[in-house]
């Protein structure tokens, strides 16, 4: 067996951590650029420890996923600030902007120069601008991961600025930060997480460190993301679901995502529908129709297993079955209330080409068995 693990260059995380930060900065360099997606409140607090020691501070705010064209924004902020050092606050978008605007900023250019599928591919060759990622919400782990999800309205597809080179050098990951979060953006980064720690568990590139890190995030959420929907000041309901994110990020960065992501980065690209929602809908029913090629194509692979596994570990019950997961799932679902995917524009018509796109993304080279068209098809039969 071989595998790679790599990760931010430091992890802090707790509550009250985000009060590290200034001394952090200060060993990193001396102007930052606070890419904000967060509360004006939020983002005060961080300004002032940022000013006692002394950094200056050059805020970019954030409205939305990153673009090319933000991306190319930012870094022109930087530069005309001589910005040194980048850091992002907020939810997964603030900080992908964070990373990407650092990337650029030590290799020159503009993101299509490195992107995939829709880019010239280049490799980013020179190590980003110093970084610290600090999430507000708990749903995407972008804070360790490599990579910066990137919309190309021109494209209608969202895709990955990738490199090693992008992991932070600090991720702070301070639960409090989230317990203002209103209900919706609860469930849909809540349920991003959960996908993200089940997907990595049956990828084809899982390994014993990743597993372990899902086999935790797995058993948090089933016992937190509907205490945390009740009651958004539960405390040790939102320190398990950041770390469930922190996990979730940790996994997919070092092993492989699957086919709920495959068809997710299509499917944002095309439709104002939020990530965590595209993969709360898909995922029930790309379960399913893995386990049932397993069943069919490979009823000897490992995933098969690994299936059960979850399973038991979400109901709690030593007997249950992967179909048992599949159910357990649609009802955590139907309890968070998340919509059919068709009230955000998806029709059968497009069928055909969110499965075309979907194929080439590089989350579904993850999943454990090849799905067919027709199958994919059906995935989003059911979805819609």
């Amino acid at each position: 067996m071989n595998f790679e693990f790599a990760t931010a260059g430091r992890i802090v995380f707790g509550a009250g951590t985000l009060a590290q930060v200034g001394a952090a900065a200060a060993q990193m360099g001396r102007h930052a650029l606070v890419v904000c997606g967060a509360p004006e409140t939020v983002t005060a607090v961080l300004l002032d420890h940022l000013l006692d020691h002394p950094i200056t501070a050059t805020t970019f705010t954030t409205s939305g996923e990153p673009t090319t064209d933000s991306i190319i924004a930012g870094v022109q902020a930087a530069r005309a600030a001589g910005c040194d050092l980048v850091i992002g606050l907020g939810g997964g978008s603030a900080i992908d902007t964070a990373k990407a605007v650092a990337a650029l900023l030590s290799n020159g250019g503009e993101p299509l120069d490195y992107l995939e599928v829709i880019g010239r591919g280049r490799p980013l060759t020179q190590p980003s601008a110093p970084t610290i990622a600090i999430p507000t919400t708990a749903g995407t782990g972008a804070e360790v991961t490599r990579n910066a999800v990137l919309a190309s309205p021109e494209h209608r597809v969202k895709v990955s600025l990738r490199s090693p080179h992008m992991l932070p050098d600090l991720a702070i990951v301070d639960p409090e930060l989230t317990y203002s979060l209103p209900p919706a953006v609860t469930a849909s980064t809540g349920l991003d997480a959960l996908t993200q720690v089940m997907e990595p568990f049956v990828s084809n590139k899982a390994n014993p460190l990743t597993d372990g890190f899902c086999r935790e995030g797995l058993a948090l959420a089933a016992r937190s993301l509907r205490r945390v929907m009740a009651d958004g000041r539960d405390a040790a309901a939102r320190t398990d679901m950041a770390l469930v994110s922190l996990l979730s990020g940790l996994a997919l960065a070092n092993a492989k995502l699957g086919a709920v992501h495959g068809f997710a980065g299509v499917l944002g690209g095309m439709y104002p529908a939020p990530h965590g929602i595209i993969c709360a809908r898909l995922l029930p029913f790309v379960m399913a129709a893995n386990v049932r090629a397993l069943h069919t194509r490979a009823p000897d692979h490992p995933a098969l297993a690994r299936y059960n596994e979850i399973a038991r570990i979400l109901t709690g019950q030593a007997g249950a079955t992967a179909v048992d997961g599949v159910a357990w799932i649609e009802s955590l679902c139907a309890d968070l209330a998340v919509p059919p995917l068709g009230e955000f524009g998806l029709t059968d018509e497009a069928f055909a080409e969110v499965v075309a796109q979907s194929q080439r993304a590089s989350s579904m080279k993850g999943n454990p068995i090849p799905l067919t068209d027709g199958e994919l098809t059906a995935i989003l039969a059911q979805a819609v």
